[in-house]
């Protein structure tokens, strides 16, 4: 059930009434014609575009337009008032009836309410977290990881296809860094003196590897070469990192449905192949590029490369995939692991970087637009820092991982429930304060205790209600007479609940699962409004001495308990039941 998609309807089919008549020319397109929340509640309950949209393309005044449509809607039973404002917006006010048959509507459609269709099956790969192997998740892990799961359940309640992909770092120098630091682990394990020299990971993290290393392989690596021992020890412990990341991210209430290695890449054809694919499309050449800003000649050599026409796809510049050695460059294995994902049918790709590879992004949606033959888009969402307090003062690094502050660190302090919401209080792209104080503080300034609080409300009244005998299972607070609601609190309460099933299309359009917490805690906040209003208008309250009317006003209750479930299950978080 989604009243605005319902009210739009209406509006369309008004408008092609309209056309019938002669009243606007026919065959306009309506896709940009939308149906929302006015700014301002007090000019309406909802406000339409249409006249704005479609006055240039029918060669007439908007407000002509908006007093034409605003006749015929103001004819539908639903339609209590339609306004023409300024110079062509309509405000539409429904009738009580409508909003109070919403709480059923809720109700009826349970858990599923809100879910929509607008995905239509497309298969979506979202590919985050992908931290190189060679330690635990440090936070900024953390927030990536908790943006792209949101993001993926918020795409599948939309009706996506949703697959999860990790993309493994191991095929780079960093691995090799991690086998030699492990090594070192390896003969400190024996007694030896380690040489954590600098360059190599210090955390004590890999002690534990080390003492694996022994217990695999006794004594047989001392001593020997580094040559002989780099391949062997290398892949033993990036086998044991994903173990630990793997662990890290189940911990943080992450499941990866696939998992992708870059060192497969290598020595299988397939970093030539996606390079051949270039090549047959003339966008693969050998020439020299301009040296880079803030670059002088006696810094900067020219020399000539393998060069990916870049530019031809919206890049500003073109980018080396071969260096002058003839060795690969990084952008030749992340094109190939993107081809293969176009290769694998996917409808649409989204990747979710650090702040850090923000060089990356035009550079990648060239490769995967010149691919797909553009049949493909690719989104990528830059993840800013989180900065951690506690005490008033920057939380200090962990010992154990040697140079950052770890996700076990966070999720050991507050939880994951309490994790994944904070990590969503802000957009993706806007840095994030994390204060371990703060997120555990019982306030309306903590947006995690709030929520929590409404749906440990709503539950606490669900439970007086029934001690008092009334039914309060979906389906008989479905049956309610909701005609009992009928103060402006409760059907503004009703509003907000309205809006759900249109944030989940807005925010599933835009990949910004964000908007989900904000919408939450502003809905929390409408339910803590009217429960406290109801403690000076006795009426407000939630129980009455009339069974039909606290029926009516449970049920309303219940309806914000519904879509705060929803809410909180595409955030992955569980929702409390009871506050203690």
């Amino acid at each position: 059930m989604n009243l605005f998609s319902e009210i739009r309807s209406l509006v369309i089919a008004s408008l092609d009434d309209m056309a019938r008549a002669g009243e606007l020319p026919s065959g306009l397109d309506t896709a940009a014609v939308a149906v929302e929340p006015p700014r301002d509640p007090a000019h309406g309950d909802m406000a339409t575009n249409a006249a704005m949209v479609l006055a240039k393309p029918a060669g007439l005044s908007p407000r002509a337009i908006a007093e034409a449509l605003a006749k015929r809607l103001a004819a539908d039973p639903r339609v209590a008032g339609a306004e023409v404002a300024g110079p062509g917006f309509l405000n539409l006010r429904l009738y009580p009836s409508v909003w109070q048959g919403l709480v059923a509507g809720v109700l009826t459609d349970g858990a599923d309410y809100g879910r929509a269709d607008i995905g239509q099956g497309q298969r979506v790969n979202v590919e985050f977290v992908s931290a190189n192997p060679t330690g635990p998740m440090h936070v900024g892990h953390v927030r990536g990881a908790v943006v792209g799961d949101a993001l993926a359940r918020l795409l599948a309640f939309a009706g996506w296809d949703v697959t999860r992909e990790y993309y493994i770092n191991d095929g780079g120098a960093q691995v090799d860094v991690l086998a030699r630091s492990a090594y070192e682990r390896y003969r400190e394990a024996h007694g030896l003196e380690p040489e954590i020299r600098e360059g190599l990971y210090p955390g004590d993290y890999l002690i534990p590897v080390g003492e694996a290393l022994k217990e695999a392989f006794g004594a047989a690596l001392l001593d020997k070469p580094e040559a002989e021992w780099l391949v062997t020890v290398r892949d033993f412990a990036v086998r044991r990192m994903m173990a630990m990341i793997r662990e890290d991210l189940a911990q943080l209430g992450v499941e990866m449905d696939v998992y992708s290695s870059e060192k497969a890449l290598y020595g299988t054809g397939k970093i030539e192949a996606a390079l051949a694919e270039l090549e047959r499309q003339g966008l693969i050449y050998e020439g020299v590029l301009e040296p880079p800003k803030g670059k002088t000649l006696e810094d900067w050599e020219p020399r000539e490369q393998t060069l990916f026409r870049s530019t031809a796809h919206g890049d500003d510049v073109d980018r080396p995939v071969k260096k002058s050695d003839g060795g690969w460059t990084y952008f030749a294995p992340d094109i190939a692991y993107h081809y293969d994902k176009v290769t694998r049918g996917f409808d649409q790709l989204i990747d979710i970087f650090g702040a850090d590879h923000g060089g990356y992004v035009k550079r990648m949606k060239a490769a995967v637009s010149a691919l797909s033959g553009g049949r493909v888009p690719l989104d990528i969402k830059l993840v800013q820092l989180v900065k951690l307090w506690k005490n008033g003062e920057p939380f200090k690094m962990s010992k154990r991982a040697g140079t950052f502050v770890t996700l076990r660190d966070v999720v050991d302090q507050v939880g994951a429930d309490v994790t994944r919401f904070v990590m969503l209080t802000r957009k993706n792209d806007a840095a994030l304060d994390f204060d371990f104080d703060k997120v555990l503080e019982q306030s309306k300034d903590n947006p995690v205790f709030y929520v929590q609080y409404a749906n440990a409300r709503i539950n606490s009244v669900l439970r007086k209600a029934r001690d008092a005998g009334v039914d309060v299972t979906d389906a008989a607070l479905a049956g309610a007479d909701m005609s009992k609601l009928d103060h402006a609190a409760e059907l503004s309460l009703i509003g907000k609940i309205a809006e759900w099933p249109r944030l989940v299309e807005v925010a599933a359009r835009n990949n910004e699962p964000h908007r989900v917490a904000f919408y939450l805690y502003e809905l929390a906040s409408d339910l803590h409004g009217l429960w406290n209003r109801g403690n000076d208008e006795p009426g407000l309250r939630f129980v009455q001495d009339d069974s039909a009317t606290t029926q009516a006003k449970i049920a309303l209750a219940r309806s914000v308990g519904v879509v705060i479930s929803a809410g909180l299950g595409i955030l992955g978080v569980t929702p409390v039941e009871e506050m203690r």
